[in-house]
C-alpha cells in the first residue's frame, strides 16, 4: 500500500511518491493511481487486444462517426482519465462521452493528455490481471463520478454484463454471452453481434 501525505483542506491527495512513480511508469506498461495507490500493468494480451479493436468500430461508426447509427457520441480508445479530487487516474479500455458534454474531444495545443470530465459509459475488458481492479476499486470510483454505464466484457468465456447507475449502485441489466445479436445499452439504437466482438 503506498504511503500518503496528510489531507489538504479536508481532501486527500495522492501521495507525492505515488505522482512520481505515475509519471516514471514506462509507455510500454498502463500505469492507474486507484484509491491513492499505484498499479501498474502490462499492454493487454492478444485476446483483450482483439476484443477492444472489435468493438471500437463497432460501436465507434455508428455512434462516433454516425456511419449506420445516430452519431452523437464520443468514443475513445484507452484514455486517462483523471477523476476526483485526489484524483484517480483510470485508463478504461473504452470510454464515451455524449457529444454535447464533450463537444471538443481534442482540444487545442495545451489541452492536457487526460481527461478530467467523468465519461458516460466505460467498457472494462477483463483479463485475469485486471478483473478484481475492474469489478471492484474501478466500478466504486466510476458510480462516485456518475458514470451512467458500464460494460464488462470477457474474451474467453465470450460473455457482455451490462451495468447501469441507478442511485448510485451498480444494477446488472442485461448478461449476454456467446454469439446472439444483442442490444446493448446505452447504444441500443442498433444490432451489436457478438459473433463480431469476438471474431479473429
Amino acid at each position: 500500500m503506498a504511503s500518503r501525505r496528510a489531507p489538504e483542506n479536508g481532501t486527500e491527495r495522492n501521495a507525492a511518491s505515488v505522482e512520481a512513480a505515475f509519471q516514471a511508469v514506462p509507455p510500454e506498461k498502463v500505469a492507474e493511481i486507484l484509491d491513492g495507490e499505484l498499479h501498474v500493468s502490462p499492454h493487454p494480451a492478444r485476446p483483450h487486444v482483439n476484443v477492444t479493436s472489435n468493438l471500437l468500430p463497432l460501436i465507434g461508426a455508428p455512434f462516433a462517426l454516425g456511419r449506420g447509427g445516430p452519431g452523437g457520441w464520443v468514443i475513445l480508445h484507452m484514455p486517462e482519465l483523471h477523476l476526483g479530487p485526489r484524483p484517480d487516474k483510470l485508463v478504461p479500455d473504452l470510454a464515451g462521452w455524449r457529444r454535447e458534454r464533450l463537444p471538443r474531444a481534442v482540444g487545442g495545443d495545451e489541452a492536457p493528455a487526460h481527461y478530467d470530465l467523468a465519461p458516460d459509459w466505460v467498457c472494462e475488458v477483463l483479463s485475469e490481471r485486471t478483473r478484481s481492479r475492474d469489478k471492484g476499486q474501478k466500478m466504486r470510483i466510476y458510480a462516485r463520478e456518475g458514470v451512467r454505464h458500464v460494460w464488462h466484457v470477457d474474451p474467453l468465456a465470450r460473455t457482455l454484463d451490462i451495468f447501469r447507475l441507478m442511485e448510485g449502485q451498480w444494477l446488472l441489466v442485461h448478461a449476454f454471452a456467446g454469439e446472439e445479436t444483442v442490444r446493448a445499452e446505452p447504444f441500443e439504437a442498433i444490432d451489436l453481434e457478438l459473433a463480431l466482438v469476438w471474431s479473429e
